[in-house]
């Protein structure tokens, strides 16, 4: 039987994928057996340099702190990025060139620049402005700001191209204005297939928060760890631990992605009712004043 996208493989493609993916795990299992030797070798796996993280003070003084300051900065950054993304992907599909112009402008000139000197500059502008012990949080968002709500545009304004032009056609042809189909019938339908790429980019806000940490002294996770390192003295340990709780955030951002996109898809299908006559007659009165309203604009 075969499928749409390949042929199900015969007997010898099944011998040979399953040599590969012997071969594979062998492969896999003899990296983990050489990096779990070189940690012990270089003492990174003694008990001392573990320890730490069954205390309650490490991670009340230093870990816990830390990762409050990244999902803060994370949050903030991702509830200001993601309308004013939208915003300016809508406007670099105006019809209006004083519109679609400088906000085309603006999106290519910030997602041009590297976000951490978007986030130093930042932090100079604040300077004497803002109390220097919320500067760097600040900057951190700003600069995330800046450069993700310029990536979010091109996002959005890929995903309303990339539906048929019919739709926007259909709109037009029951008189609604441009606002309103894209209100209406463009946006609903886009934001299922753009929703893929924004959690990508989320995943990315969360990570670059760490950037603050390493240029402008933020108190985000990975710089508390480098704190507890120096006192305890477990560099590896403490990156693994920190890496661990990394990977649990972005996880959970993606898991609650693809819930929210299965949710977005069940909605949009139709329960199968057929409609009555009475219906059918609503909908056509809907439609002819519509086309009445459109004409009198």
């Amino acid at each position: 039987m075969s499928s749409v996208l390949y042929d199900t493989p015969g007997p010898r493609a099944k011998a040979r994928n399953l040599i590969v993916s012997v071969v594979f795990a062998v492969a896999l299992a003899a990296g983990v057996w050489w990096l779990v030797s070189a940690l012990g070798d270089k003492g990174h796996l003694e008990w001392a340099k573990w320890k730490p993280f069954t205390e309650s003070s490490s991670w009340t003084v230093y870990l816990l702190p830390g990762l409050g300051n990244t999902l803060k900065a994370a949050a903030l950054s991702m509830i200001i990025a993601l309308p004013l993304g939208a915003v300016f992907g809508i406007a670099r599909l105006s019809d209006h060139a004083w519109v679609r112009i400088p906000a085309g402008t603006v999106v290519e000139f910030f997602r041009a620049i590297p976000v951490l000197i978007l986030m130093v500059f930042a932090n100079e502008l604040y300077s004497g402005s803002v109390e220097p012990d919320v500067r760097p949080l600040y900057a951190v968002v700003t600069g995330l700001v800046l450069y993700n709500a310029s990536v979010l545009a091109e996002i959005v304004r890929a995903g309303i191209l990339s539906l048929p032009s019919g739709q926007a056609e259909a709109g037009r042809a029951i008189g609604l204005r441009k606002s309103q189909t894209m209100r209406f019938i463009l946006l609903p339908q886009a934001v299922t297939a753009m929703l893929p790429a924004i959690v990508s980019q989320l995943v990315v806000i969360v990570k670059d928060t760490a950037l603050g940490g390493a240029m402008i002294g933020f108190t985000e996770l990975l710089r508390s760890r480098g704190t507890m390192s120096a006192f305890y003295g477990n560099t590896i340990p403490s990156f693994i631990v920190v890496a661990v709780i990394f990977v649990v955030l972005n996880l959970i951002l993606t898991t609650f992605a693809s819930w929210l996109e299965k949710w977005l898809r069940s909605r949009k299908k139709s329960s199968g009712a057929v409609l009555g006559a009475a219906a059918i007659e609503d909908a056509k009165t809907v439609g002819a004043k519509a086309n009445t309203d459109g004409g009198t604009r």
